[in-house]
């Protein structure tokens, strides 16, 4: 796997636009050496028995018909009564921007 080091940051942080200071140039090289070590462990592990997954889980979406609630759909109407303006089957409101 390919090495960090600081050329190749500077590269990268040259391709991302950012500007990173000296101290933030040795950490960050650190750290992504780190990063880069434990994706070499983990190409070592063997997953041939492994079944592969995508999104981490097996699970199904579960739906359902949709249904309409008598009760809700007249208490909504009372609702949109006791609004005081309408127009059509729209509710009016003050404006928001003058």
């Amino acid at each position: 796997m390919a090495q960090i080091d600081k050329k190749t940051l500077e590269h990268l942080a040259d391709l991302a636009r950012i500007k990173i200071t000296e101290k933030e140039e040795d950490k960050l090289v650190e750290d992504l050496k780190k990063i880069l070590n434990y994706f070499e462990e983990l190409q070592a592990l063997d997953t041939k028995k492994i079944p592969p997954m995508a999104g981490g889980t097996d699970l199904k979406n579960m739906t359902r018909e949709d249904e309409i609630n008598q009760d809700l759909a007249k208490s909504r109407e009372a609702l949109i009564n006791l609004f005081p303006e309408k127009e059509g089957d729209f509710l009016k409101i003050p404006p928001v921007f003058e």
